[in-house]
């Protein structure tokens, strides 16, 4: 009888004991699953470059500061999952349903305002119909206030300036020079470009009233081939400058056309570097293209920032770090992983909300937890061939650090009124 319960006690023992190494073996293999982080930008069309480049930058920072480490939250590493919607709000709704069919939860997304308003409400709807289920928006280029103001959402984080707080900025900057009293404002005809034309005339207006805009003109995205026609109308205005927020194939064929024109005027931009246009632009864009960006150009501020520049480019020798917001989102998002020990968007929102962080060119960042907008150092760079120790598209020129502002000069008021889920 004992020979029997020490045998029945044996086999419930080793039972136990192999549930229990069945357990930790799939437990183990749990905690090594990747997080997945999808990327919808375009990656084919006339904005390819732009998204591409993007996405570059973004698995470059996640290989370079966290897979080759070992990964994050105790050995899982970052996958990103990339999904071309062409620059197009329709094409940016099949991807969003094909990355919740994928179990994908994480969303880079930073070109153009418009795709990013469209995703914005489309990942606020499903969102309330999908508690537990939730959807976060990652934002590192789409600059239309509205994200952080009337339309902001729990759900969503911007990691670059937007609009009004860069042309605070700019319109500082073109106030002080007394040889500007004309400027002509021209821009694609879309949510972003509406907001640089309505803001930058009224900041002027209160900056610089001697300031006359002889010209504010729109036209379609991506479609213009030949923009003599409007450098015709600028030259004809005579305008001392021109303000654009034009990016990309338009922001290349714009500049091109006004210099052709014989014009010598400044031309103040967003977007006006790297992705081909720098070396298109060339000696002809010295002194003449400013832009209004973060991520601090030449000189760089940090070995380490320049370390990390260099090798991407070594890796990637016809991309340059065009976007360093990317590798500060990537950062700050880890971190909130590791602050909550989660994957889950609630969780890793309410640890993004109000973070404070230094990034690797020093420069202090905090994601104001009100309305989900960071708040950071703002710069304005020209195009020079001077000086230049990291140059763009291989060219020689680069842009070159002429005016920064420190992050708590550039916070603006917001009307955001977020509705916050309930858990």
């Amino acid at each position: 009888m004992k020979r029997l319960h020490r045998s029945i006690t044996f086999r419930i023992t080793l039972r136990s004991l192999l549930a229990s190494l069945v357990l930790s073996f799939f437990g183990s293999i749990s905690a090594q699953e990747p997080v997945r982080i999808a990327f919808i930008d375009p990656l084919s069309g006339t904005f390819a470059s732009i998204g591409t480049s993007g996405l570059k930058q973004l698995q470059y920072a996640a290989d370079e500061l966290f897979n080759s480490k070992g990964g994050i939250l105790g050995g899982r590493m970052i996958e990103i999952v990339p999904l071309d919607n062409k620059q197009s709000p329709t094409d940016t709704q099949i991807q969003f349903r094909r990355a919740v069919s994928e179990g994908l939860r994480i969303i880079f997304q930073g070109n153009s305002s418009a795709v990013a308003n469209t995703l914005n409400s489309t990942i606020s709807r499903h969102n309330r119909r999908n508690p537990g289920q939730e959807i976060l928006q990652i934002n590192y280029s789409a600059v239309d206030p509205i994200l952080t103001n009337e339309q902001c959402s729990f759900w969503h984080f911007r990691f670059d300036a937007h609009a009004v707080m860069k042309l605070n900025v700019l319109t500082d900057y073109i106030a002080m020079n007394p040889e500007i009293k004309k400027i002509y404002i021209i821009g694609q005809d879309y949510s972003f470009g509406q907001v640089v034309s309505d803001t930058s005339i009224e900041l002027l207006r209160e900056k610089r009233p001697d300031i006359e805009i002889v010209g504010n003109e729109f036209h379609p995205i991506g479609q213009v081939k030949d923009f003599t026609p409007y450098v015709t109308k600028i030259v004809s205005s005579d305008a001392d400058a021109v303000i654009t927020g034009n990016f990309g194939a338009d922001m290349v064929s714009l500049a091109r056309s006004i210099i052709d024109s014989g014009l010598d005027i400044p031309i103040y931009t967003f977007y006006a570097a790297y992705d081909g246009i720098t070396a298109t632009l060339g000696a002809d864009g010295v002194d003449k293209i400013y832009l209004v960006h973060n991520d601090a150009g030449n000189p760089l501020p940090s070995e380490e920032r320049l370390a990390y520049t260099r090798n991407f480019k070594r890796l990637n020798p016809n991309n340059d770090m065009t976007q360093f917001r990317i590798t500060n989102a990537l950062q700050m998002l880890v971190q909130a992983m590791e602050a909550s020990q989660s994957t889950d968007p609630y969780d890793i929102a309410l640890a993004l909300e109000d973070m404070r962080f230094t990034n690797m060119s020093g420069e202090e960042l905090w994601m104001r937890g009100e309305d989900h907008q960071i708040i950071q150092p703002l710069h304005i760079s020209v195009h020079t061939d001077q000086n230049i120790v990291v140059d763009a598209d291989n060219s020689g020129f680069g842009l070159y650090r002429d005016f920064s502002v420190p992050g708590d000069e550039t916070v603006v008021d917001h009307s955001c009124r977020m509705r916050r889920p309930r858990r």
